[in-house]
């Protein structure tokens, strides 16, 4: 059996804290506003007081199972994208580095002539 260490690496472990923290920060901001989408239908919709307490539990965790994908989802893109920027900064001061150490030794070469 083939050992996976594609998922121990850096990268993919600062990714997959990434993705945590947006899946918590998304469940609670869906939490709240579906707590209060909740608070509101009970006031207003007899239907809604007629719901059992284990549908309206459903209810309440469907809205933060939602709110909790797309805030993963949000961070995980934001987090590619910026490991992505950084990887190419990286590239170009590499070549920007062997342009001036190329240069320099140009410029040695014709101050010795």
């Amino acid at each position: 059996m083939r050992s996976h260490r594609a998922f121990e690496s850096e990268d993919a472990n600062e990714a997959q804290w990434e993705a945590a923290r947006g899946a918590a920060v998304g469940a609670a901001k869906w939490g709240v506003a579906t707590a209060a989408l909740g608070g509101l239908g009970y006031a207003l919709s007899p239907v809604y007081r007629g719901l059992t307490i284990q549908f309206k539990v459903y209810i309440q965790m469907s809205g933060m199972i939602l709110g909790g994908m797309i805030e993963a989802d949000y961070r995980m893109r934001q987090y590619e994208n910026r490991v992505r920027v950084q990887r190419r900064l990286a590239r170009d001061r590499a070549l920007w580095a062997d342009y001036e150490k190329e240069l320099a030794e140009i410029e040695k070469e014709s101050s010795k002539k």
